[in-house]
């Protein structure tokens, strides 16, 4: 994705205010081995780019003044209310040394597991994003979470993840859960009276038959 970045030569609140005024957006670019640049960017547009989420997951091409340089979006701000975008932050990336970034997880398969069709339950997603490490080249726009196999009292975990190849999941040490699925504690209940109401009804009926049933001569 390509992003357009205008040289930024004041600084300090009142600047950026002004910017802000003008449909501008502050934002800075750092890393690498130059030094940091100060920046505006379109605020219109950048609003709307945030809303993608490629923006967030993928290396950008910004350009300045003709001149192109590899980014990744690492940090934003909004206004408390309005839609106005405060501030981005940018750092570049070299092709060759890997990047670390949180990717956001995709569900798919919920509907045709054993837990859903079967049970009736409810799959819950423990993480949204997962912190990975790769070269620029790797990085995904998301990753994908099958839930086609999961049933009831199951879980999956990040070990469980089929990754993009060159992409390496960073848990510090731990197997973080992803997405568990259980039953609903009402829909448990209900199954619950339902099978005795069945039983009761199933006793009374033997009852019935045995008090009309003839006494054997």
């Amino acid at each position: 994705m390509k992003v357009i970045a205008f040289n930024r030569t004041l600084q300090g609140s009142g600047a950026s205010r002004r910017l802000r005024t003008s449909g501008q957006t502050p934002g800075i670019i750092y890393g690498g081995t130059e030094a940091p640049v100060m920046i505006s960017l379109d605020g219109n547009a950048l609003y709307h780019a945030l809303k993608k989420e490629a923006f967030h997951g993928s290396i950008l091409d910004l350009e300045i003044d003709g001149a192109t340089q590899a980014v990744m979006l690492r940090d934003f701000q909004m206004h408390a209310y309005k839609q106005l975008v405060m501030h981005a932050d940018f750092q570049r990336v070299d092709a060759k040394s890997k990047v670390h970034t949180k990717v956001t997880l995709h569900f798919v398969n919920a509907d045709v597991s054993p837990a859903v069709k079967l049970h009736g339950a409810i799959v819950s997603h423990v993480l949204a994003e997962l912190e990975i490490s790769c070269l620029p080249g790797d990085l995904p726009e998301f990753i994908e979470v099958d839930l086609a196999s999961i049933d009831v009292g199951h879980s999956i975990h990040v070990a469980d993840l089929t990754l993009p190849k060159g992409v390496t999941a960073i848990t510090h040490g731990s197997n973080l859960t992803v997405a568990t699925a259980a039953v609903p504690a009402g829909h448990v209940a209900a199954d619950a009276l339902e099978s005795a109401a069945a039983a009761a009804a199933s006793e009374a009926d033997a009852a019935a038959k045995a008090a009309t049933a003839k006494p054997k001569k």
